[in-house]
């Protein structure tokens, strides 16, 4: 093995091939032979391919596009709607193999993790891309999915290898052929290299990771500030952010929740509703954790799919939905046209603090709002009681109840932030 892999760290970045069409395809072998794409519900116009199998990707297929295009390609594509419930508990597996090679293991997302082995290879052979390929036959032969691992000394470049090298396969990067494998790359391989970033980067020439690597860092700073600084380090393989151990997890920044509803919110009526739905929403979750915001912030997207974002620091500490509602709807009725159609809605509480941290200043003439709040502290207090003992849908809002927007009533929300 190479003496400079010695001194380095080994981190892995373990990412499914095709996920959640992998883990569709293990229920219906049948689906492997045709074109198939998991995808949103046109009907709800969550209308986007979410993955998509083999065949599908060599008709042309791509993630996250409408699926009208899709099948403007391929006529014949499959569509199934996508289980989530049944890729948590597939990445819960995967994850579990993954913990008996280390105990730094870094959930990123539902398909992929990091895993620093530095402390544990030695018990496993000592040889880094050995191993990478011993865990991935291992979790196609118990789970019957494939997954690619890219093997390097920090976080970032193990996570360019792992698309270098799809599918089901495996890649050593190491200090002495990063230059020969990453920096060839196109910029928008660099984690954190977004479509307009690339864009931005590419009227200054700047179309490879090498490119990218060989830019004066100052004047990355001057153009990019703090983004340009961090694309910098990425770039040159610099980057020395630790894997988590298992259950460690960062503080809690926000929690977020948003929707594109089933028809747009065209009325205060329609969108108290949206807003009521995702606040509280937000505050349950809140609570669950035992945190509280100082800011909420709203997120409004349009029919042409053109969006603002604002916030509003909340009257007090709060994890209420009361009080989030009232102060989304005050930042709504400042920023936006009440009439103009609302297509999705995302409300985020955040500078999040303790709950016993939350002290509130107690004045001698309360405001309105905080006289609300004590009131509706007990009430929803008693209704989280109740969700607990009867299912999230035994008791709701009456402006949710009955809704035409496709707000859920009767399990919980899924999307965080």
């Amino acid at each position: 093995m190479d003496k400079q892999v010695e001194k380095d760290r080994i981190i892995f970045h373990a990412d499914c091939d095709g996920f959640f069409a992998s883990v569709e395809e293990t229920y219906h072998p049948e689906y492997r032979e045709i074109p198939m794409a998991v995808a949103g519900n046109p009907e709800n116009r969550h209308g986007i391919i979410l993955a998509k199998n083999t065949l599908a990707k060599k008709a042309g297929i791509k993630t996250a596009e409408t699926i009208w295009k899709a099948k403007q390609k391929c006529p014949d594509l499959f569509l199934c709607p996508p289980r989530h419930q049944e890729y948590s508990d597939f990445c819960n597996r995967i994850n579990e193999i993954y913990e008996n090679y280390t105990d730094q293991v870094e959930r990123f997302s539902i398909d992929e993790s990091f895993l620093d082995v530095t402390g544990s290879l030695h018990l496993f052979g000592g040889n880094p891309l050995e191993l990478a390929h011993r865990i991935r036959r291992e979790v196609q032969e118990k789970i019957d999915l494939t997954i690619s691992i890219g093997v390097s000394y920090n976080k970032i470049f193990a996570k360019v290898g792992s698309d270098y090298c799809k599918p089901n396969n495996a890649v050593l990067i190491t200090r002495n052929n990063y230059k020969q494998i990453i920096w060839p790359l196109p910029v928008s391989d660099l984690f954190m290299a977004g479509r307009k970033t690339c864009e931005e980067l590419k009227k200054y020439g700047i179309d490879t990771i090498g490119t990218l690597a060989g830019t004066n860092e100052d004047f990355l700073n001057k153009k990019f500030g703090k983004m340009g600084k961090q694309l910098y380090i990425y770039s040159n393989g610099l980057d020395e952010s630790p894997v988590r151990r298992i259950g460690e997890g960062e503080p809690m920044k926000s929690v977020g929740n948003g929707m594109t509803f089933k028809r747009d919110l065209i009325t205060r009526d329609d969108i108290l509703t949206g807003v009521t739905a995702l606040a509280d929403s937000v505050a349950r979750r809140m609570r669950r954790s035992n945190v509280k915001c100082q800011t909420v912030q709203v997120t409004i997207k349009d029919t042409y799919l053109k969006s603002i974002t604002r916030q509003k620091a909340a009257p007090m500490p709060t994890n209420l939905s009361a009080v989030i509602t009232a102060t989304a709807m005050e930042i709504i009725e400042k920023s936006w046209r009440i009439g103009v159609p609302i297509r999705l809605l995302t409300i985020t509480a955040q500078k999040l603090i303790p709950s016993e941290d939350a002290v509130e200043q107690i004045s001698l003439f309360e405001s309105p709002v905080e006289t609300k709040a004590k009131k509706a502290e007990p009430l929803e207090k008693a209704m989280d009681r109740i969700r607990e003992r009867y299912g999230s849908g035994s008791i709701l809002h009456g402006n949710i109840m009955h809704n035409d927007l496709g707000i859920y009533t009767g399990q919980e929300d899924e999307e965080s932030e």
